[in-house]
């Protein structure tokens, strides 16, 4: 494999980085790990554009002495809102660097000395929200569509780039690299916008005190633009760029203005620019300005770093917009997350740890299903190789599907007993797939693979692993311990603080130990055993759901714990006169609940 460079925006340090930042930079994270998993050389680059007239606003704002000192602290508050989101940048540039200021006086010096860089006048329409030129048939009413602010006018003696030059060859660049812009629709756009001309633009700001000088002309500062794009040439050994990764509101300085400016200075344009939607709230755009932000560290605290990065990958189509919803994000982690992946793991696992001494059980692969798997396997690594990665994390569940229906076609907790290699032969392949699903898992939720990894004994090194783990018989395994958790929603949770329970309400329960005399499968029901438990000196009948966790002979003299005065129902056609209590969502691993040492048969739960 070869070598890979993907990017992200710089980000304004106006304020901290709200869910639509958060949503760029974890999905370039998740394409990263996706090919350093895949063996590639690769270089992962973010950062902050500082050199904004926003950032003196901010300063002044919240009283800092001058912005360099206020640049220093928020980039701080972002590098720990990566670090928070598992972000796995190689570097992190900031354009107050030394590093950067030097290279793109370089890179103006010598566009200067070309000609291609020329002074001049410049009279029209300055948007300080865009912090950008922008024409008349840009605007929406007389205002700017994004910030919904009147432009200034603006007339000045500054320094132009020959952006006009560079239309016809910016077309001919587009017609044989097709995929330079993706999606398509982003890129008909820009299509369209070079048909209608270029225009030479404005690249120097006179009379500004903040940002990075002109070269023998200190009155005048380097436009923010073409001071933020340079930022992209810090990795000189990794350049072209494989992918930018950009939101669709930047996509003419990125398409446009940036490949004339390599073009100009004799860089190789970048392979790729991947153009995403906006992350929406209510349909509006998320924006300080707006006053719509939310934080993604609040949601990463509640509900994990991971649930919030595979909702991101999960939830927005790339390339589309996507409309930010908390309920739509607890869904996937129930719907998703708990009830198929992590109950199909957990599953597997505790059967293992159960049944087999937490060893992978002696026995052959079945060979048709893990060839099914292998398909699957390889349509997740093309959408991924096309960054398709909505997709791609949907199939990863899909895969976990996968093994829930086939781990209940195949009935272990039956044929173990009947049919010991059948059961082996499921138990062995399914743990296979679990396996699969560490190695795919561990780009989009690496903390949740990293704790699944341990559990199995298992190591995530590369990404042919997905297509042969390798869990031969006798392979030992951990402990297992569920993965996510459920969330409830404001309402649930407001509910069940109504339900609240007096000392009173519990004393009317009559709850006691009881001891499992004899059990039998119900006929005609997967889960529903019937039991004969001594509840102190009586017999009673009991009818349980708990057939798909237990055998009849796992729990013939074991303790029990069972609500003897509840109202006797009838159930498939047998009486029960009383209530097993078990714990668990989930009917195929539910835990009975037991006392911890032994007690007498009719002993009172207090």
């Amino acid at each position: 494999m070869g070598k890979f460079y993907i990017t992200t925006p710089i980000y304004y340090i106006n304020a901290v980085p709200h869910i639509g930042h958060a949503y760029t930079t974890v999905i370039a994270d998740i394409i990263a790990r996706w090919r350093r998993l895949a063996g590639d050389d690769v270089f992962f680059l973010t950062g902050l554009d500082e050199n904004s007239s926003k950032t003196v606003e901010a300063a002044e704002n919240m009283g800092f002495e001058n912005p360099q000192e206020y640049a220093d602290w928020m980039a701080e508050k972002w590098k720990n809102v990566w670090r928070i989101l598992c972000i796995s940048n190689n570097d992190f540039i900031r354009t107050t660097e030394e590093r950067h200021k030097k290279r793109v006086q370089e890179i103006f010096q010598r566009l200067l000395e070309k000609g291609e860089i020329y002074p001049g006048i410049y009279e029209g329409l300055y948007c300080d929200g865009c912090e950008a030129y922008v024409s008349e048939e840009d605007l929406v009413d007389g205002k700017c569509p994004l910030h919904g602010t009147e432009p200034k006018k603006v007339k000045e003696e500054n320094y132009f780039f020959r952006l006009s030059a560079y239309r016809d060859t910016l077309l001919e660049h587009l017609r044989n690299n097709p995929d330079f812009i993706i999606p398509e629709a982003r890129r008909n756009e820009v299509v369209s916008f070079l048909q209608r001309g270029l225009k030479d633009v404005s690249v120097t700001r006179r009379g500004l005190k903040w940002g990075i000088e002109v070269p023998g002309d200190p009155e005048q500062r380097i436009w923010v633009w073409f001071d933020a794009l340079i930022n992209y040439l810090v990795a000189q050994d990794y350049w072209p760029a494989d992918v930018h990764l950009i939101a669709k509101d930047i996509l003419r300085f990125h398409c446009i203005l940036w490949p004339a400016m390599l073009m100009a200075a004799n860089y190789p344009l970048p392979k790729k620019i991947l153009s995403h939607g906006f992350l929406t709230v209510n349909g509006r755009k998320i924006s300080k300005s707006l006053g719509n932000v939310i934080d993604p560290v609040y949601l990463a605290e509640k509900y994990s770093p991971d649930v919030l990065r595979y909702f991101l990958a999960r939830e927005i189509s790339l390339g589309q917009d996507g409309d930010f919803s908390e309920e739509n994000l607890r869904r996937r982690l129930n719907d998703e997350l708990a009830d198929v992946l992590g109950n199909f793991i957990h599953r597997v696992l505790t059967f293992i740890h159960a049944r087999y001494n937490g060893r992978a059980p002696e026995g052959e692969l079945d060979r048709e299903f893990l060839e099914e798997v292998n398909k699957r396997v390889r349509e997740i690594i093309r959408l991924m190789d096309r960054f398709e990665v909505t997709r791609a994390a949907e199939e990863i569940v899909n895969l976990a599907r996968l093994g829930n229906e086939y781990f209940q076609r195949c009935k272990p907790w039956e044929s173990i007993s009947t049919k010991p290699a059948e059961a082996a032969k499921c138990l062995l392949s399914c743990l296979n797939l679990v396996g699969t699903i560490c190695v795919l898992l561990s780009p989009f939720m690496p903390i949740t693979a990293e704790r699944l990894s341990k559990q199995m004994n298992f190591k995530v090194e590369r990404l042919d692993q997905a297509l042969r783990p390798g869990i031969l018989p006798g392979h030992e395994i951990g402990k297992p311990e569920p993965l996510f958790r459920k969330a409830q929603d404001e309402k649930t949770a407001e509910a069940a603080v109504s339900r609240e329970v007096t000392v009173s309400d519990f004393e009317k329960m009559d709850i006691r130990i009881a001891k499992v005399l004899s059990c039998e499968k119900i006929k005609g029901s997967e889960k529903l055993l019937k039991l004969s438990v001594d509840v102190g000196g009586e017999v009673r009948t009991i009818v349980a759901g708990i057939g798909k966790s237990y055998s009849p002979e796992d729990l013939v003299g074991r303790l029990v714990v069972v609500v003897v005065n509840i109202k006797p129902a009838k159930i498939m056609g047998v009486v029960s006169h009383g209530m097993l209590l078990a714990a668990g969502d989930d009917e195929n691993k539910l835990s009975l609940l037991v006392p911890d040492r032994t007690q007498e048969p009719g002993t009172k739960v207090r």
